[in-house]
């Protein structure tokens, strides 16, 4: 198998959909590089994200990756000092140029700070509504349903894979670590096949002080896994603002490697035949403050 690369790119608040996004694009572009986009969908509360801040290690990561520049002192107010804005809905031109342009899009969920901070004590009743809100508005957007989803934060639980299995996804990246998979419930196998980040992400390599901002071309390169399926998720308001150095610098590297640049609607339908059933289960990643969701993986 070649060295395969595969971009998704996560918009998850307003300032990073309308600023970010087509910044991150025109690197793509450049590049002749197609990502696969995750657009969140509903209310921006961006702001009541620092009910995080008793999480462990959420204020110092806050501090390294340099959060009030990254995403803006307006987007750390929303929903809170400040009303909390569509996201997904209010980009309707924008978001039907770049599918047509060749990059994939689906979900990421609706209200992505109540999701990642909320999933967990979210019962069916809440999953479905959750759900149900975000498919009407992308409908309403882009003219057709969503065929993918990707969970904000990748904060996933038993029953919202199971509710998730209900609205007919061909797949999705709800994961971290690992190739594609089947989740594995309680009541058995869903259909609905996970296609993990393989990667870290640049706001956790610089919360984790792994690497700084202009070591992150090297430092991905370093981990590129060889004759394998590299997953990068990228976020619109980091790559397509303060972080976009980086990335154009790797994007040159990797095509003078030589590696293969792939969709994930593609691998899906490569790996749906062989992929196998594993239980997911939190683990904590360096960097991140709480856990996410990864397949587990016998010993």
């Amino acid at each position: 198998m070649a060295t395969e690369v595969a971009f998704k790119v996560d918009v998850c608040n307003h300032r990073a959909l309308h600023v970010g996004l087509p910044s991150l694009l025109q690197t793509l572009d450049r590049a002749g590089v197609l990502a696969t986009i995750f657009v969140a969908f509903g209310p921006d509360n961006s702001g009541k994200a620092i009910r995080r801040i008793f999480r462990r290690g959420f204020l110092t990561k806050m501090l390294r990756t340099g959060a009030v520049s990254l995403y803006g002192p307006r987007t750390l107010l929303l929903g809170t000092l400040l009303p909390a804005p569509m996201v997904g809905e209010s980009a309707k031109d924008l978001l039907r140029a770049a599918e047509k342009s060749g990059h994939p899009i689906g979900l990421h969920g609706f209200d992505h700070v109540g999701w990642q901070d909320g999933v967990a004590r979210m019962d069916v009743s809440a999953l479905r509504s959750s759900y149900a809100r975000a498919v009407v508005r992308f409908e309403e957007t882009l003219q057709h349903p969503p065929r993918f989803s990707g969970a904000p934060g990748w904060q996933v639980t038993d029953l919202s894979l199971a509710v998730q299995e209900e609205f007919g996804f061909a797949w999705a990246s709800d994961t971290r670590d690992g190739p594609p998979f089947f989740p594995l419930l309680p009541t058995g196998a869903v259909r609905t096949l996970q296609v993990p980040t393989t990667l870290p992400t640049s706001d956790e390599v610089l919360g984790s002080r792994a690497a700084r901002a202009d070591e992150l071309a090297r430092f991905y390169d370093d981990r590129l896994r060889e004759g394998e399926l590299n997953v990068v998720c990228l976020h619109a308001e980091a790559e397509g603002l303060q972080l976009a150095e980086w990335l154009v610098r790797w994007l040159q590297v990797l095509k003078v490697r030589g590696v293969t640049f792939v969709s994930l609607p593609d691998v899906v339908e490569r790996e749906r035949e062989r992929a196998s059933a594993l239980r997911v289960a939190g683990r904590a990643i360096p960097g991140r403050s709480g856990l996410v969701a990864c397949p587990e993986v016998a010993s």
